[in-house]
């Protein structure tokens, strides 16, 4: 299973960590000043989910948006009681 949200293909991007030394302008420092840059990954919210696709049962990783929004219809744990 791929770190990727099922609903809107959601998934991990790349970026920079950025350290910095020094006091700001703005509280009277002369500025902050770049000391190192790194690689690092941004990963979305992603949640393990029974789902029902095709009238099927499926187990997916489902982006926490895609939840909230009610995109997906969540399988139920509880059995049906007649």
């Amino acid at each position: 299973m791929s770190r990727k949200c099922f609903v809107c293909g959601k998934k991990s991007i790349s970026g920079n960590s950025i350290s910095r030394k020094g006091k700001a302008k703005k509280q009277g420092g002369v500025g902050k000043k770049t000391t190192g840059i790194n690689k690092r990954k941004f990963h979305p919210n992603l949640q393990p989910k029974k789902i029902i696709h095709a009238g099927k049962i499926k187990k997916v990783l489902v982006c926490t948006k895609c939840l909230k929004k009610g995109k997906v219809e969540v399988a139920s744990s509880k059995p049906a009681v007649s």
